[in-house]
């Protein structure tokens, strides 16, 4: 079988390192220590990180494996979303539509209330916060995954629906909206 190769635009982009973050690299796994926290990746066997001054060099180690050019660029993105992670974090707001629909922050539980017989209670991870200001729930924290994670799971329990938009969405999302019958009838 024959591969054909390519070149990642996105692995090959040096990863700069801002003042302040700390980058450790031991055999196939990576530690980035910066302002906001510590994160750590295991890196595949294909792909090799090296730490050049101020910048992050990713580069194919092993160019004989079948994915090693996949695995190039997705790792260049890893490591990139942990230094950004440390420094700036990473945040998903969720709008919540709909009449008597609110949500609380508890602790480390959000506390949903959608229009369901009982409130429904979401335990955060600890990495993780959450705040609510009117209708708009931000979810914050280091780990670009895990945020996208828990606001993904927070949406799955009220998905907007498409007659009245009613649900929770994320704000920057647009929801096709459909003609009810009533519409309908009136033709």
């Amino acid at each position: 079988m024959k591969y054909i190769k390519y070149m990642s635009r996105v692995g090959k982009k040096p990863i700069e390192i801002p003042a302040g973050v700390q980058v450790q690299i031991e055999d196939q796994e990576i530690k980035v220590k910066g302002p906001k926290g510590e994160l750590s990746q295991i890196i595949h066997s294909a792909i090799k990180v090296e730490q050049k001054e101020q910048e992050l060099i990713v580069t194919i180690k092993d160019k004989s494996q079948k994915n090693a050019n996949a695995f190039w660029g997705l790792f260049r993105s890893l490591v990139n979303n942990m230094v950004v992670g440390v420094t700036e974090g990473f945040t998903k707001q969720l709008e919540i539509n709909g009449v008597g629909y609110k949500a609380t922050v508890k602790g480390n539980k959000i506390v949903l209330i959608l229009g369901f017989s009982h409130p429904v209670e979401f335990d955060l991870p600890a990495e993780v916060k959450a705040e609510v200001e009117k209708n708009i729930l931000t979810i914050s924290g280091i780990d670009k995954q895990l945020v996208g994670e828990v606001a993904a799971n927070i949406r799955k329990i009220k998905k907007p629906e498409p007659y009245k938009g009613t649900g929770i969405k994320y704000v920057d999302e647009v929801i096709r909206r459909k003609v009810g019958k009533a519409a309908v009838k009136s033709e």
